[in-house]
C-alpha cells in the first residue's frame, strides 16, 4: 500500500478543509479574541487623523525663541508656540514639536534648540490610511489585532463560523475512572482531545464513548451526525485488525476516503474520510500519543484550509544525536519535543511510544525526522 508522506498527507487535508464552503458571521470586537476573520478589516480613517504630537511639549514654527499663545485656534506663525500633549492634533503653521524637558520658558517666550522640521511628529495617515485593508481575512484574531481593529474604526468584524464537531472515543477496554487494571486501561483521550479541537478550531459540540463494533460506526458516520455536524472524530479501530472496524464501516456509507493511512509514526492508521452529503470524518488511533500525532498531521491543516488560516511552512531543526537511527522502513517519526529558548536544536522527551503521554505531557510539539534525516518542527496546538 502507498500511504503519503508527512507533506503529501498535510497537503491533502488543507486541500479537502480548503474546499468546504465556511460560514461567517458579525461579531462585536468583546467576542472576537481567537476567532479568524472571514472579511478584511479596512481602516475608516486616517491614523493619526491629522498631523499629532508624538511628545508632551511645544508645537512651534520657524527657528526660535518663541513667543507663546495660549490657544492657537488660527494656527501659531512665525517665531509662535503653543502649548499640546501627546496625541493631540497639531494647529495649522506647526512645523515641529519642542519636546517638555528640553524647553525653558521665560517672560512668555519658549527657549530651546531649534528642533528640525517634523521633529516628534506624527503626519496624518503615518500608520494608518483610510480604506487600507490592515487585517486581512484568515488572520486570527488574538489581542493587539483586536486592538488595531478598534484603531482603524472597527465595532464589528465578520469572522469564520468554526465546524461544528463531535468527538467519538470507542474501545471496550476503557474505564472512565480509578488505576488502568488487566486487560482495562483508563480513558486519557475524551480529556486530551477536546481542549486539543478547540484550540486548533472546531466547536466541540458534543464528546462522547461509543461501542467500536462495525454497526455502531455505520451509524455514527451515517446516523444522526450526518445533518448536524460538520466534522466527526473518532478514535480507535483504525488498524487492520479483526476487531478494527472504522474502514468497513466508511465503505458501508458510501465515504470517500482521502487519506488511508500515512507514512508516520506515530498516528500512521489514521483515516480520513468524507460522507456523501455529510460530515468530514477523522478516524484517529487509539494510543493516545498516536492520536495527537495523527491530530498535528491531519487536523491541524484541515482547519487551517477550512477556516481560512494561511500556510505556515514547517521550519526545520536540527535532530539531536539521541533521535536515533532513520527507521528502515522509511517514513517520518514524530518525537515529543520542547524548545529552549537560544538552543540550536530542540530537546527530546523521551516516553515517545505510541501508547505513551508522559513525554507529551511536557512537549512544545513534535520533532518530525524523515527518511532523509531532516529535522522539521510541528507545534502542539
Amino acid at each position: 500500500m502507498n500511504r503519503p508522506d508527512l507533506d503529501d498527507a498535510r497537503r491533502a487535508a488543507r486541500d479537502l478543509g480548503g474546499a468546504r464552503v465556511p460560514r461567517h458571521v458579525p461579531v462585536s470586537l468583546e467576542r472576537a479574541l481567537g476567532r479568524v476573520l472571514a472579511v478584511d478589516v479596512r481602516a475608516a480613517s486616517h491614523l493619526p487623523v491629522v498631523d499629532s504630537a508624538a511628545m508632551d511639549g511645544w508645537a512651534v514654527s520657524g527657528p526660535g525663541p518663541w513667543r507663546l499663545v495660549g490657544s492657537a485656534p488660527a494656527g501659531v506663525g512665525p517665531d509662535q508656540a503653543c502649548a499640546v500633549a501627546t496625541g493631540e492634533g497639531l494647529p495649522r503653521g506647526a512645523e515641529a514639536v519642542v519636546r517638555l524637558e528640553a524647553g525653558l520658558v521665560d517672560q512668555g517666550m519658549l527657549h530651546a534648540p531649534a528642533p528640525p522640521p517634523g521633529r516628534d511628529v506624527r503626519p496624518r495617515g503615518e500608520e494608518l490610511t483610510a480604506g487600507e485593508v490592515v487585517l486581512a481575512r484568515g488572520s486570527t484574531l488574538g489581542p493587539a489585532r483586536l486592538g488595531l481593529a478598534a484603531a482603524a474604526g472597527a465595532d464589528t468584524v465578520h469572522v469564520v463560523v468554526e465546524p461544528r464537531a463531535v468527538l467519538l472515543v470507542t474501545g471496550d477496554e476503557l474505564v472512565d475512572s480509578g488505576a488502568a487494571r488487566p486487560g482495562r486501561v483508563r480513558d486519557s483521550l475524551s480529556h486530551l482531545l477536546p481542549p486539543v479541537l478547540h484550540d486548533l478550531g472546531a466547536d466541540v459540540a458534543r464528546s462522547a464513548r461509543t461501542g467500536d463494533d462495525a454497526a455502531t460506526l455505520r451509524d455514527v458516520f451515517a446516523g444522526p451526525y450526518r445533518s448536524t455536524v460538520d466534522l466527526v472524530v473518532t478514535t480507535g479501530g483504525t488498524a487492520r485488525g479483526p476487531a478494527d472496524h472504522v474502514r468497513e464501516a466508511l465503505r458501508d456509507v458510501g465515504a470517500r476516503t482521502v487519506v488511508d493511512a500515512t507514512a508516520v509514526r506515530p498516528g500512521g492508521p489514521a483515516v480520513l474520510a468524507v460522507v456523501p452529503d455529510g460530515p468530514v470524518v477523522l478516524a484517529l488511533p487509539g494510543n493516545p500519543l498516536a492520536a495527537v500525532a495523527a491530530v498535528v498531521t491531519l487536523l491541524a491543516p484541515l482547519l487551517d484550509g477550512w477556516l481560512g488560516r494561511p500556510d505556515e511552512p514547517l521550519v526545520d531543526l536540527a535532530v539531536p544525536a539521541g533521535a536515533g537511527p532513520v527507521p528502515a522502513g522509511g517514513g517520518t517519526r514524530l518525537l515529543p519535543a520542547r524548545l529552549v529558548p537560544g538552543a540550536r536544536e530542540p530537546v527530546l522527551l523521551g516516553h515517545d511510544g505510541a501508547g505513551m503521554l508522559r513525554g507529551l505531557a511536557e512537549a512544545d510539539g513534535f520533532l518530525a525526522v524523515g527518511p532523509d534525516g531532516r529535522g522539521r518542527w510541528l507545534p502542539l496546538p
